[in-house]
């Protein structure tokens, strides 16, 4: 009979957005199906808490927020001694996000508990050197790392630590969609990217290519769907270039109007790239989620998306400087796209947390 009480420590969580908070979420659910007892240390990132609150009533497992504090030191403070208490009723810790492997790690130097690390990408590719140590040294502490690809995996081999790749998961019940409606969009072909707009998400790469795609697609519109970080200064980008009418930013929307958008998207594109900071893409949820709609997408190589897209398959890798590259992955998916929608729904069907949870149990002894 394995111990069933498990501790998730995690740099976000739900309701707020992030790729890491969405796989602490579902991790933290899977787990709870499975007849673990889960409970979750997490920050509250809205400024009254009460977004947080109504979200947590929501959940069948506890969780501990930290209290939002205009001085951050506060906050970091407050997490470990919250992390120092909750070890006590744990069997199993995992720790996903960067702050969380140095608060766990530094934990077990007075709390042995098992430990599982959960590496998504920029926590293990800061460019300081002491950043970049003081991650490794923690890494160090954990009886086991989880990567969530084969990317990500690679960042780390210097550490001599056995690593294995569970790739992010997606929950394919939340992607049903026999009751709505299909909206309406501007573009033949439709392009989408979903995710902040950002330099790291890639929106700016496809904007720098629309001339050169519109010679061949005339009619081609691209949407954004995001929180809109950098969407003035990339709007002012594409007026520039002249493209500014075939692009519209949609900003953050709720779950039924993605998936409205996502409905009438031909080709879901994500050319990630690595910011200044060592901000890299370490998988591409948002690429599955397309995927079950049977989306299929064309995403850059030399990050985490290459583990979340199927070559040629479920979509097309490229290299996202290269517009050549993208022209000729678009004319494919379009001239072939009941094969490639067909592939990317069994390839989403491969990732759901249902299949996936059962490797994560697999490391907990």
């Amino acid at each position: 009979m394995k111990n069933k009480n498990i501790l998730i420590v995690t740099s976000e969580f739900p309701p707020q957005p992030g790729g890491i908070g969405n796989h602490a979420l579902h991790l933290a659910l899977s787990l709870q199906k499975e007849n673990y007892s889960v409970h979750v240390i997490a920050d509250q990132r809205s400024v009254s808490g009460e977004e947080e609150v109504a979200f947590d009533a929501t959940l069948p497992f506890h969780v501990v927020r930290i209290q939002r504090e205009r001085l951050r030191f506060k906050m970091y403070i407050q997490r470990i001694f919250a992390t120092y208490r909750a070890f006590s009723k744990a069997n199993h810790v995992i720790a996903t996000g960067k702050f969380s492997l140095w608060n766990v790690a530094f934990i077990t130097l007075f709390k042995k508990r098992n430990t599982l690390a959960v590496v998504h990408g920029s926590e293990v590719n800061f460019k300081p050197f002491l950043l970049k140590k003081s991650i490794d040294i923690s890494l160090q502490r954990f009886h086991r790392i989880v990567a969530v690809s084969k990317y990500t995996k690679s960042l780390i081999t210097h550490i001599n630590k056995e690593v294995t790749v569970i790739p992010n998961g997606i929950c394919l019940e939340h992607w049903e969609t026999e009751k709505v409606p299909k909206k309406v969009l501007p573009g033949n072909p439709v392009l989408t990217t979903v995710g902040r707009v950002s330099t790291r998400k890639g929106q700016l790469q496809v904007i720098m290519q629309l001339p050169a795609l519109l010679k061949a697609f005339p009619t081609l519109h691209y949407h954004c769907v995001g929180i809109p970080t950098e969407a003035t200064a990339f709007l002012e980008k594409a007026t520039q270039l002249g493209v500014e009418k075939h692009i519209t930013f949609h900003g953050s929307v709720n779950d039924f109007q993605l998936k409205e958008i996502l409905l009438q998207t031909d080709v879901f594109v994500m050319l990630s790239t690595e910011s200044a900071t060592g901000d890299v893409e370490g998988f591409g949820i948002a690429i599955l989620e397309a995927n079950a709609l049977g989306i299929p997408a064309i995403g850059s190589v030399n990050c985490g998306i290459e583990d979340a897209i199927q070559n040629e398959k479920s979509g097309i890798l490229i290299d996202g400087k290269d517009s050549m590259q993208l022209q000729n992955a678009i004319k494919s998916i379009l001239e072939k796209k009941e094969a490639f929608s067909a592939t990317a729904k069994c390839w989403a069907k491969q990732h759901d947390w249902t299949v996936l949870i059962k490797r994560y149990i697999a490391l907990l002894p």
